[in-house]
């Protein structure tokens, strides 16, 4: 298997996931308090001010978004990204249940996120798969 077949298979919440616990371990605030970023004004005149909350979920919905795509292959190869994919989520579970400064809403939705990817990687990949097996009908 080439190298970049072998990256194709790690799931992008996988990468989030371990960013995020490196900033949980270098003491980054993830609370509602947590200082903005940044400021811009925005056309209407409010002023938007992310934190590095918002900017992560920003990511996730990204992420999921490519691992959406990613889930309309079909093959062997995405039966073992599904896999690893659930076993991200039952990470991001298990930390989130067991992990104190895991505990934060932000931590939640990208938790949310990663139980999406794996349901919606798995639907897409059997509605891909009954198309392509000749199992789909259109009414």
């Amino acid at each position: 298997m080439s190298p970049l077949k072998l990256f194709s298979l790690i799931p992008l919440f996988a990468v989030l996931l371990i960013i995020y616990l490196v900033m949980m371990m270098s003491g980054v605030d993830f609370s509602a308090a947590a200082e903005p970023l940044f400021s811009a004004t925005l056309l209407s005149g409010a002023e938007w001010a992310p934190t590095i909350s918002d900017i992560l979920i920003i990511l996730g919905v990204v992420l999921l978004y490519i691992e959406i795509f990613k889930s309309t292959r079909t093959g062997t190869t995405s039966i073992i990204e599904h896999g690893i994919s659930m076993a991200t989520f039952l990470a991001f579970l298990i930390i989130f249940l067991t992990i104190k400064d895991a505990g934060t809403p932000t931590f939640l939705i990208l938790t949310l996120m990663s139980l999406l990817d794996v349901v919606g990687g798995f639907t897409v990949t059997i509605s891909a798969a009954r198309r392509d097996w000749g199992g789909g009908h259109a009414h």
